[in-house]
């Protein structure tokens, strides 16, 4: 019965089926499928996804689609896990969101999907997020990674103004800052002094894991 719930839940991720992901999340808790396995099997359908987008066998819609139905049923499976007590190794914290000013979402979704994917503790403080906010969400999750998101150059230099509270605060070398969205390109991420950047979801993963020497 355990093996269904799980084909299913991995079924609902690889056809973006939000509604059947969140369903069978819901299943597998009660259920009593063990919610490890369970984040497991959603992990490797949004690793399939995200291999096939890196290699141009699947486009941008199949990346968002996958993204939306894991990102329905992960608070499910995590709520349980946090019931249980069960703990998953973790390759590293991050805390990521869009930068005050910046209401775009799709894009920092989808690279907070990949990264959980990818083994990595994610925190997502959504959008519109001031450096105050971010500074706040550093300390109270001893985050190691810090991942930002700007689409549009008015609110790109907000990347910068974080950075820059971050020193003042005396945070700045406690945390790796990982910059991107459609505003941002390598030049700009150097100038503000991130330590890393990325066009692509899949690859911010990659660098995720370069930044935490993995």
């Amino acid at each position: 019965m355990s093996r269904e719930v799980l084909e299913e839940l991995r079924k609902a991720i690889m056809t973006y089926d939000c509604e059947g992901a969140e369903k069978w999340a819901r299943e597998a808790v009660q259920r009593k499928v063990d919610p490890l396995k369970a984040l497991d099997a959603m992990t490797v359908a949004i690793r399939q996804i995200g291999d096939g987008f890196g290699k141009g066998e699947l486009w941008l819609p199949d990346l968002v689609g996958a993204a939306a139905a894991m990102t329905a049923a992960t608070p499910i499976i995590e709520e349980e896990l946090k019931r249980v007590g069960a703990t998953r190794e973790s390759l590293g914290t991050v805390v990521i969101g869009t930068v005050f000013g910046d209401i775009h979402t799709i894009g920092k979704t989808m690279v907070a999907t990949l990264l959980t994917a990818g083994g990595f503790a994610v925190n997502d403080l959504g959008i519109n997020v001031t450096a105050e906010s971010f500074v706040e969400g550093i300390t109270a999750h001893n985050a190691d990674i810090l991942a930002m998101s700007a689409l549009m150059t008015t609110t790109a230099p907000e990347q910068r103004k974080v950075i820059e509270t971050l020193k003042r605060e005396g945070l700045r070398d406690q945390v790796k800052i990982m910059v991107g969205g459609g505003a941002i390109t390598q030049e700009f991420a150097d100038s503000i002094g991130a330590n890393g950047y990325d066009p692509t979801a899949p690859g911010a993963v990659r660098l995720a894991r370069r930044l935490m020497g993995k």
